[in-house]
């Protein structure tokens, strides 16, 4: 009987000494509050994103999946750019289809005041071997 009121004290001591480290009992203080776990690669400000930069982008977790902000901000920014290059495709096959209309419509030659010369001229007599 004494050996088992020992281990209960014991248990009680070490169970106290463990909560009081924890909750602050000490000269150091309660423990940090640990720091949200904040994206750690996020998409490059200074450049377009590349298949690279998606490929590579890790969202960190939270308490209920992934954090619904740094998802938020990846999206609206990869939708961002798709648009501008979506825009700018749209704007280069426009520039390719009228270069066509005109090379279709236009002369096949420029006019001769225009042209410039690209036959070689005939060698001197003197110049032959």
């Amino acid at each position: 009987m004494v050996m088992f009121l020992f281990l209960v004290v014991a248990l009680a001591v070490v169970v106290g000494a463990v909560t009081l480290a924890v909750v602050g009992g000490g000269d150091n203080g309660p423990l940090p509050e640990a720091a949200p776990e904040r994206l750690r690669d996020p998409l490059p400000p200074d450049r377009p994103v590349g298949r690279a930069d998606v490929e590579n982008l890790r969202f960190p977790l939270a308490a209920r999946g992934y954090r619904m902000a740094d998802v938020d901000d990846a999206l609206s920014r990869l939708g961002a750019e798709l648009a501008e290059r979506d825009a700018r495709i749209a704007d280069l096959e426009s520039a390719l289809a009228g270069a066509r209309t005109a090379s279709a419509h236009g002369p096949a030659h420029p006019p001769a005041e225009n042209r410039v010369p690209m036959d070689k001229p005939a060698p001197r007599p003197e110049e032959r071997p």
